[in-house]
């Protein structure tokens, strides 16, 4: 049987490397972090200090990772990280996860991480702007994205959603959450709006 590609993205704090981790175990995949590689690798031209972060060289990347798919064993291989949709050519990829997390909860998450200011905000608007969403389903189109919301969820259910998507049983769809929607209805979008 072919080798199954699954990405697992979206935005910083939503639970990439906890999830990915547990559907590894479960479907004995092999996982390559890109942030992981992208430093252990030195797979960057520079650092961003405004960001705290690598500033990965994309190319090269892209090479690696699909000279690791291609070595890999495992039938599966799940590609984790916020950009990693972005470092596979589409027809390669068999599903495209976004985890999403109401930017409240998320923003907590993060705060919690240290994160502050200028990187905080964009990463809670890019999350409340559908970011990592959009970017997929522009690379990728509807029918391989799969939305999943995983504000409040423990992340054994959120696996077992995956799975269940990825053994056919369960719905693969986007338009599953509408952050700004929420955040307007609890008063809460003109502190996001004025980040915009």
């Amino acid at each position: 049987m072919a080798k199954q590609v699954i990405v697992i993205t979206g935005t910083p704090g939503v639970g990439k490397t906890s999830v990915s981790r547990m559907l590894a175990s479960k479907l004995d995949a092999d996982i390559i972090e890109v942030g992981e590689l992208v430093e252990r690798e030195k797979l960057f031209t520079g650092f961003d200090e405004d960001r705290d972060t690598f500033i990965a060289d994309t190319d090269r990347l892209s090479k690696r990772i699909g000279s690791l798919i291609e070595n890999s064993s495992r039938r599966d291989i799940l590609v984790v990280g916020h950009f990693a949709v972005d470092l596979l050519p589409p027809d390669k990829i068999h599903k495209v996860f976004v985890l999403r997390r109401y930017p409240e909860e998320l923003r907590a998450v993060l705060e919690r991480r240290g994160y502050k200011g200028r990187k905080l905000w964009e990463n809670l608007v890019a999350e409340a702007l559908d970011v990592c969403l959009c970017e997929s389903v522009g690379l990728c189109g509807e029918g391989k994205v799969c939305e999943v919301d995983v504000t409040g969820r423990d992340f054994e259910e959120v696996v077992e959603e995956m799975i269940s998507i990825l053994e056919g049983r369960g719905d693969c769809r986007v338009g599953v959450t509408d952050w700004l929607g929420r955040l307007e209805a609890e008063g809460k979008l003109d502190e996001y709006i004025k980040h915009f």
